[in-house]
């Protein structure tokens, strides 16, 4: 299902202009040079990655404890 099928989903020039507006105050952040934005966007990454990760063990282990219960629909 395409986003243009949906009633209220946001068109593709809105996503463009989005992307457009952040990407602008990344660098923007980093005093417009284009390396430390690099640099700063690769580092969050890292960091989400990293958080991913210990979300995904916190997770594997409750369910391993029996803390989850599975849902069937």
């Amino acid at each position: 299902m395409s986003s243009k099928s949906l009633p209220n989903a946001p068109r593709d020039h809105e996503l463009d202009y989005g992307l457009e507006a952040a990407i602008d105050q990344a660098i923007a952040a980093c005093g417009g040079d284009m390396r430390s934005t690099i640099r700063a966007l690769i580092v969050a990454n890292e960091y989400l990655e990293s958080e991913v990760c210990e979300l995904m063990k916190a997770v594997s282990q409750a369910y391993a404890h029996g803390r989850f219960q599975t849902y069937s629909g």
